[in-house]
């Protein structure tokens, strides 16, 4: 076979596995200490290299990182050709691959892939490679490089860049230039152009404010927002902090987007001023969140759910003033709040689905509509336009010669273009809402009052194994471990308003649990019991988490 012409005995002596550790390849790709990935980023590398290969020399992307994660952390993650995740078949190759005990069967694996797709050996693999801040990285990338090389990859580094960054290259090279061109360059000035364009409609602020108090979590978002700056001129004043990219101990520790929607309260490394609206992403800047203080210094969270039912709301008033033909549609996981999603169907009138945790069950079911909103509570999400819509949008600008209906054209094809469709990006992101609140001339108050979040809260438990965990309707009902869904359903009846669920990580021994209650006392007593239920029923490890 072809292919032991690349991976020979020579390739075969690198980079062993040590067996410390099993590995699994989920939505997030894979993650642990940074120490025991050496092997696994080297066996990515050769897989997104017979991934491409295999879609006859598309680009695809590998991207060293481990977002919100302790600096210690780190992880890949692949992406394939139209900026998207991995295709879900492959993630199980990943999977094998990492876990794989020496070279020998690794070749296997690969001769598997090789015979299953009949890879022709003539196909060029194509990739683009980036990595966030991480000390570890630069380690890490040579690990991938060499890996790149056995099959004679036409490769790019481009460095330290955002993980969305990424995901839009590759989109831009497979497009043959469409969706902009792949560099920096090209990312800052599609998105930021059509921004400043809608920026120039708002003639009257009211009560929005273009200031922006920005937690960049010291990591590769605060690095890539300086750049950012340079392209929005005056029309956002953004004063940056936990900037510290020079320092990874830093990285995501008590700040960024996570550290805020955990915790329910402002991070480190910044003053609070009543009424200020503050910014926070994580640590490869695919996650957002704004929050504020009001003058009784009362904490308000505007997290994932809160950025969709803005957008989404927006988005159908456009759609209606436009006359066109266009249906709109939202994707939540469990982890919406409950009165968003009240919110969404009783008022907004949108239609809402929800879907197990992870952007590619989000992505997947938003292209169902001609525009999908997709948002994690988390604040990972984006739109996705039907490329018909695109058409639909410019064919009527041209034609159209009513100002008002123009106006409103224009409005929605700027939105699509500062859009990043393929992930979640928090620079994209910020614009969008931003947009959203300058024409509405809304301060964060304001966007606070369309609706009230039930109070609810986030834990963990450390297991022995989450394997033995087993979850279904859309991961809001627990089947196994057997009798625990029965207990968390008796505490819930304890509390008004209440809803608890509990998730299996998908990349280490812990299960996450969400609460959620009339009040928070009571969404912290539901979580912490719910937290104990779990930590009995399924072979806690170490201490039980107390709120």
């Amino acid at each position: 076979m072809w292919l032991n012409k690349f991976y020979n005995d020579r390739n075969k002596d690198l980079y062993p596995n040590p067996g410390n550790i099993t590995f699994q390849y989920g939505t997030s790709g894979i993650r642990c200490k940074s120490d025991y990935l050496d092997h696994v980023v080297h066996r990515m590398s050769l897989l997104v290299a017979l991934r491409s290969m295999c879609l006859k020399s598309a680009r695809v992307g590998l991207m060293i990182t481990a977002s919100h994660n302790p600096q210690d952390d780190n992880g890949v993650k692949l992406i394939d050709p139209q900026g998207e995740m991995l295709e879900s078949t492959w993630e199980e190759y990943a999977t094998e691959l990492s876990n794989a005990l020496n070279n020998d069967n690794v070749c296997n694996i690969l001769s598997k892939i090789v015979l299953k797709y009949n890879i022709d050996s003539g196909y060029k693999p194509k990739v683009y490679v980036g990595r966030d801040t991480r000390n570890s990285g630069e380690r890490l990338l040579k690990a991938v490089i060499l890996g790149l090389k056995i099959f004679k990859s036409d490769y790019e580094d481009f460095g330290v860049i955002t993980t969305p960054m990424l995901h839009y290259f590759v989109r831009c090279y497979n497009t043959n230039g469409l969706y902009g061109q792949p560099n920096e360059n090209s990312y800052f000035t599609k998105l930021t152009n059509s921004f400043k364009k809608m920026r120039k409609m708002c003639s009257d602020y009211k009560n929005y404010s273009p200031i922006i108090e920005f937690d960049g979590a010291n990591g590769v978002g605060a690095l890539k927002l300086k750049d950012a700056m340079k392209y929005l001129d005056d029309s956002l004043i953004i004063n940056l902090h936990n900037n510290d990219v020079m320092n990874s101990r830093k990285l995501n520790l008590n700040c960024g987007a996570d550290y805020v929607k955990s915790n329910q309260c402002p991070p480190t490394g910044l003053s609070i001023i009543p009424n200020t609206k503050y910014v926070s992403v994580d640590g490869d800047a695919d996650r957002i969140i704004y929050f504020f203080i009001d003058e009784t210094n009362t904490f308000y969270l505007l997290d994932g759910d809160r950025i969709a039912t803005l957008v989404a709301g927006y988005l159908k008033e456009l759609i209606m003033a436009s006359g066109l033909n266009i249906n709109i549609g939202l994707v939540q996981t469990a982890y919406s709040n409950g009165n968003s999603t009240n919110y969404i169907s009783n008022e907004l009138k949108v239609p809402v689905a929800c879907v197990p945790t992870g952007v590619k069950y989000l992505h997947h079911t938003a292209k169902d509509y001609d525009i999908g909103v997709y948002f994690e509570a988390n604040g990972h999400g984006t739109l996705v336009f039907k490329e018909s819509v695109g058409i639909l949008i410019r064919e009527e600008l041209l034609k159209q010669k009513n100002e008002e209906k123009l106006l409103v054209l224009n409005k929605l094809k700027w939105i699509m273009d500062m859009t990043n469709e393929t992930v979640g990006d928090a620079y994209s992101d910020m614009l969008i809402v931003e947009t959203v609140l300058c024409d509405r001339g809304w301060n964060l108050k304001d966007w606070c009052n369309t609706y009230k979040d039930l109070p609810n809260r986030l834990t963990k438990v450390t297991v022995k194994d989450r394997s033995i965990f087993s979850i279904t309707n859309a991961e809001r009902i627990c089947i196994k471990p057997l009798g625990l869904q029965d207990k968390i359903n008796l505490a819930v009846a304890n509390y008004p308003m209440a809803r608890s669920f509990v998730r299996p990580s998908g990349t280490e021994d812990v299960v996450r649990i969400y609460a959620e209650a009339d009040t928070q006392a009571n969404a912290d007593r539901l979580a912490t019991e719910v937290a104990s239920i779990v930590y009995n029923i399924a072979g806690g490890v170490g201490e039980l988490p107390l709120l």
